[in-house]
């Protein structure tokens, strides 16, 4: 198995925000929702069981740390987050990865899922220069 590398696909969409002990976290660039991918730094790596257990444990760790980020991301916009929806899909990009979304009932989607539901929308820049800046502290713990 080679090194790991995240899949270029996230490039086009999402901007790195750092790397925990486990996974990178990357920021979706969709303003409509505080949206913050976890993708496991093993290569190879499709879904969750092929974890080890003891990187299982810690994805649920740094899980909490990205909803903790998105919580303040929306708060940080004025927007809190109501409910947080967790998926690890993986049906176009196949490398493993966590959503973590927080969703609002006056969102674009709601009560749908985001996928689908309109092209996203650009940040501002002082809008992504403060969700970038309270996701990051948040994911330092």
């Amino acid at each position: 198995m080679g090194a790991f590398a995240v899949d270029p696909a996230f490039a086009a969409g999402s901007a790195a925000l750092g790397r925990l002990s486990l996974c990178e976290a990357r920021l979706q660039l969709d303003a409509r929702y505080p949206w913050i991918i976890l993708i496991p730094a093993r290569p190879g790596l499709v879904e969750l069981i092929d974890l080890t257990t003891e990187d299982r444990l810690q994805l649920l760790a740094e899980l909490a740390l990205a909803d903790a980020a998105v919580r303040a991301m929306g708060a940080a916009l004025g927007r809190p987050v109501e409910k947080i929806n967790v998926g690890a899909l993986g049906n176009i990009t196949r490398q493993l990865h966590v959503h973590v979304v927080g969703r609002r009932a006056d969102d674009d989607a709601w009560p749908g899922p985001v996928w689908g539901a309109g092209p996203p929308r650009t940040y501002a820049p002082a809008d992504l220069a403060r969700v970038e800046a309270v996701a990051a502290r948040m994911l330092r713990g």
